[in-house]
């Protein structure tokens, strides 16, 4: 029989019609970070986000740590408190739809701690621009958004960047970008860790690699204008 396979989700929440392992809200106070039981999903990012995991892994159980307020603002130390949180499930990948412009020592330390526990982290990039973190820490891999791929398919890009990307066409409306490819692609993952429970981080990146629909960055050629 296959252990169960979880899979933690940092993001704004799930929809009520969404089956979830357990799931916890983090949250700022005065003192510090506090947490509590989850809320509606306000944004409606983290449910667009699930859907895409679910997609492609339905057996997998989903652990939800809730860090997006109604603005969509979240800070490090929120989003610290989750992955410590989801250590503590047990959760064999988490997925990080989401990118803090700055860098900070707790959110590194809490990556690193995932890291050491043989978790493996998916963060999505922006295809373009400034580095995001935790997408740009030591063993966190980058994610972004394809137009090339089709549900099924990812890219591995290994640029600047990305590490990866897949397809960026979700199910809800007006949600699309980098979060979606890399929702996408935990999902690939989750997949792939379902049909193969022992597979290590490094046999995980191969066969992300040896299956990839596109291999280095779209290539748009520029339109010709007479001289």
């Amino acid at each position: 029989m296959k252990p169960e396979l979880r899979i933690g989700v940092i993001d704004s929440g799930h929809a009520a019609h969404q089956q979830v392992a357990a799931g916890r809200r983090f949250f700022l106070q005065a003192e510090g970070p506090g947490e509590g039981p989850l809320q509606e999903d306000a944004l409606g990012h983290g449910s667009a986000v699930l859907q895409a995991i679910s997609q492609r892994a339905p057996a997998a159980r989903l652990y939800v740590a809730q860090v997006f307020d109604r603005r969509g603002v979240t800070s490090a130390a929120q989003v610290s408190a989750a992955l410590y949180w989801l250590l503590e499930q047990q959760v064999r990948l988490i997925n990080l739809s989401l990118g803090l412009r700055q860098d900070r020592d707790l959110l590194r330390q809490a990556c690193a701690a995932a890291e050491a526990r043989g978790v493996l982290l998916c963060a999505s990039s922006p295809a373009q621009g400034e580095p995001v973190f935790p997408a740009s820490y030591p063993g966190v891999w980058r994610v972004t958004g394809d137009a090339r791929c089709s549900a099924q398919q990812w890219s591995w890009l290994d640029t600047a960047q990305a590490d990866f990307a897949a397809c960026v066409r979700g199910s809800s409306p007006g949600q699309s970008g980098a979060s979606l490819g890399c929702a996408a692609l935990s999902g690939h993952i989750a997949a792939y860790l379902g049909a193969h429970p022992g597979a290590s981080k490094a046999q995980v990146q191969q066969w992300l690699r040896d299956n990839a629909q596109y291999q280095g960055p779209e290539r748009r050629t520029m339109p010709c204008t007479p001289s």
